[in-house]
């Protein structure tokens, strides 16, 4: 017998607790290297990560035996204690509570990429997708 077969894209979005800038340039890349990596481990492969100081964007595609919900709730684990454990131990981030999530199609994929691996110049120059923004 053969394995399921699954396409299943997400895009996902979520805010630092009260928007604050945590997300800052300095500690940016090994955040995203981490989400990447717990990506990996728990079976949904990441096709983008992209964020400023005040939230957080994902692309990836998410394993049919997985919730969104349990998703964020991995992710937010493992970003969150990095960044209080080892990246800025004085201080303490937390996550929004609510999150955004979107299905696309692969055909989709590259706008959406393209979206998510540019947000600083989104942010500053627009356009701003209000559809890809929404995380609460």
């Amino acid at each position: 017998m053969g394995r399921n077969y699954a396409e299943i894209y997400i895009h996902f979005v979520w805010t630092t607790k009260n928007r604050g800038p945590w997300l800052t340039e300095d500690i940016r890349d090994d955040v995203h290297a981490a989400i990447f990596k717990k990506c990996q481990e728990i079976g949904c492969p990441p096709i983008a990560v992209g964020s400023i100081e005040d939230h957080l964007h994902i692309l990836t595609e998410l394993r049919p035996s997985l919730s969104a919900s349990e998703f964020v709730k991995e992710v937010k684990g493992t970003s969150s204690h990095l960044i209080n454990h080892a990246l800025k131990p004085n201080e303490i981030l937390r996550w929004q509570n609510k999150f955004g999530v979107f299905s696309l199609t692969k055909k989709g994929i590259p706008r959406v990429k393209a979206y998510v691996l540019n947000q600083r110049k989104h942010h500053e120059e627009g356009p701003l997708y209000n559809e890809l923004e929404r995380a609460d």
